[in-house]
């Protein structure tokens, strides 16, 4: 007779509160000494102003609510709910390239009256999880036309958000994406190919940039070519990273933010802040739980039960390590200027609600396994 497995219910009481709640207690525990940390940060990148705390308090509360709410729900539903979530985004990006509000030159936002959001900022989660998806019930590695298949499923939405124009979250969104075919066993020589491609692909890509974006590159290569102009960021950035030597200036002692010679502090460039005020010391800190977080999810990645899960988690645990990778060196001038945000640090409300949404799926693919029959 074949033995039944536990119910849900079952593996929560044999597992503990944690897994009662769907919570991954170490996962949760270092989202929010992040949060603690960032909250830190933008006090003294905000000019001690109160109420940036308190709106950002709030948005991380309505973030971390959703991310539990999210938690909640199983990945069998999550799996389910995919492909009406992905065409539900291309729906909205569709809407912001025809009706969309033009801000600093970039048409992004969605307003409907109620809320205001960036619609590509779902699409952050969407397109991971339609890839994984697709390749959920396909015999893995997935041979060419699969492969071309999800490639179609990725480039649809990237092409939408680059027109906004918004190259960053058009990189962390074609990265998610790659991420999951990557995983699902991506072959070492195509992989070769598509870098070759790419790389061939370099000269028609810089005709159909715009004059800011060709700008962000040429000043990534020389910034000293303008510094009072389009170098300027990056400049003061590493003046105010450098000076922070091993121990920092101390909290609130930060030269650089505290006398407006650092620009966008409290959002895309707070990781200089953090670096001139806490030193080389508080970056490993914030280093240290960044790389417990991915390691974290890797191993929530390594122990799903089944494709889809397994897929999707790898992508979200890797595509968080490109946030973070894409933000620092951007501050620190090894990487083009494309404005995003540092996780759970820079301030800012959608980028973080889906950030946690992410993190959400993570622990409810970590805490929804099923036990093995004893």
């Amino acid at each position: 007779m074949r033995p039944r497995l536990p119910t849900s219910h079952q593996d929560a009481s044999r597992r503990g509160w944690q897994y009662r709640l769907h919570i991954d207690a170490p996962l949760l525990f270092a989202l929010i000494s992040v949060s603690i940390l960032g909250l830190m940060v933008l006090y003294s990148a905000g000019s001690e102003e109160a109420g940036l705390i308190q709106r950002q308090l709030i948005r991380l509360g309505i973030a971390f609510a959703g991310m539990f709410a999210v938690a909640q729900i199983t990945p069998q539903v999550l799996q389910r709910m995919t492909p009406w979530v992905f065409v539900a985004g291309i729906l909205l990006l569709l809407a912001v390239l025809i009706m969309g509000e033009v801000s600093g030159g970039a048409q992004r936002w969605l307003d409907l009256y109620i809320i205001r959001f960036q619609p590509s900022e779902m699409m952050k989660l969407a397109v991971p999880m339609m890839v994984a998806w697709y390749l959920a019930d396909v015999r893995l590695p997935p041979n060419r036309y699969q492969l071309l298949a999800g490639g179609v499923i990725i480039t649809v939405p990237v092409l939408m958000i680059a027109k906004q124009p918004d190259l960053g979250t058009a990189v962390l969104i074609a990265s998610s994406g790659f991420f999951v075919l990557f995983l699902a066993g991506l072959q070492w020589r195509l992989l070769g190919f598509l870098t070759a491609l790419a790389a061939a692909a370099t000269p028609l890509l810089w005709h159909f940039m715009h004059d800011y974006q060709r700008q962000r590159v040429i000043t990534f290569l020389n910034p000293g070519n303008d510094p009072l102009g389009t170098g300027y960021h990056i400049i003061q950035s590493k003046i105010a990273i450098g000076s922070g030597g091993v121990f920092g200036k101390g909290w609130l002692n930060g030269t650089q933010s505290q006398l407006d010679f650092l620009p966008e502090r409290s959002t895309d460039f707070i990781f200089a802040v953090l670096g001139e005020e806490f030193g080389f010391a508080g970056i490993l800190l914030l280093f240290a739980f960044y790389i417990f977080i991915i390691i974290r999810g890797t191993v929530i990645a390594i122990h799903a039960q089944d494709t889809f899960t397994r897929l999707l988690a790898g992508s979200l645990a890797m595509t968080f390590f490109v946030y973070v990778i894409v933000n620092t060196g951007m501050v620190t001038g090894l990487l083009p200027v494309v404005g995003l945000p540092l996780p759970m640090i820079s301030y800012g409300g959608t980028s973080i609600v889906t950030l946690l949404a992410g993190f959400g799926m993570l622990m409810s693919i970590q805490t929804h396994r099923k036990l093995l029959p004893t």
